[in-house]
């Protein structure tokens, strides 16, 4: 069984568990984070999530809004999907057989459940290469670790097309896999990257909304006309579909900063969305 090794360890959150997890729990305390720590006391389902994945120091306090939404569910599975940002292997990839490894141990991946996949979708094809050195996924991991002291497996999938036919065929494809198993899917995604904060703030707000409204095609009109610079578009069309055929009615913004917001340098930030799928 083949061991996915951290790739950003060190650089975009702490390699010593202890300060890893002293992290993670300043990030729900954070003023931009839920303000809390998990679980929380809503009982709502929830479907699925948005979230960013950048460097803990300026992304994770609105992550945390995200792991905070779905901490009080006991997942057997997690479908993680993101952006591949180094164009390495497929042009989708799940993996199976093999484990992901962070400072806070060792997940495995859901083999039969990406096999699943493999079968749902011509789109999607099993490879280990794809996953070896993005963060997109990576940075998720040790959230759900720490939220999560039950037993659960990953499904990483990692994107280079990210064309809104093949999002809506994954979303789909996730959704079927889904079904008849708990499962919660994390669409991992930044918005717009190194504008001003204020420009930032305004085309974010744009992609948001369509995003809440679960518009897949309005979503990519938007994208397109405001040409906003967002990485993992297709990931998070992907879960808007999925979450939309599982059953979801509402998708609300818990919360949006960019990394000015955070540090107080605004002259080229990026911007950060929670929203949640119930």
């Amino acid at each position: 069984m083949q061991v996915r090794t951290p790739a950003v360890a060190g650089m975009f959150y702490p390699k010593n568990k202890n300060e890893l997890e002293s992290t993670i729990k300043e990030c729900f305390l954070h003023k931009f984070g839920p303000g809390k720590l998990f679980p929380t006391t809503d009982t709502a389902p929830v479907y699925g999530v948005i979230c960013p994945h950048a460097g803990y120091m300026y992304s994770g306090p609105v992550a945390a809004n995200s792991f905070y939404a779905i901490s009080h569910l006991r997942p057997e599975l997690v479908v993680i999907v993101g952006p591949n940002h180094w164009g390495l292997g497929c042009n989708i990839a799940a993996m199976r057989d093999g484990t992901w490894e962070t400072p806070l141990g060792r997940v495995e991946v859901d083999s039969e459940a990406a096999a699943e996949l493999h079968r749902a979708s011509r789109l999607v094809e099993l490879d280990f290469l794809s996953h070896t050195r993005d963060h997109s996924l990576e940075v998720q991991v040790p959230m759900l670790q720490e939220i999560y002291k039950h037993t659960f497996k990953i499904l990483p999938v990692i994107l280079i097309d990210q064309t809104m036919e093949s999002a809506r065929e994954l979303g789909g494809a996730i959704a079927k896999v889904s079904r008849g198993r708990r499962t919660v899917i994390v669409g991992s995604s930044d918005f717009t990257h190194y504008e001003t904060n204020e420009h930032a703030h305004s085309q974010d707000a744009a992609l948001i909304e369509p995003i809440t409204e679960m518009d897949v095609g309005r979503f990519y009109a938007v994208l397109a006309q405001r040409r906003v610079s967002a990485c993992g578009y297709g990931a998070m069309a992907a879960t808007i579909t999925a979450c939309k055929e599982l059953g979801a009615t509402k998708a609300s913004l818990a919360r949006y900063a960019t990394s000015g917001d955070v540090t107080g340098e605004k002259d080229s930030v990026v911007g950060y969305a929670s929203i949640v799928f119930t």
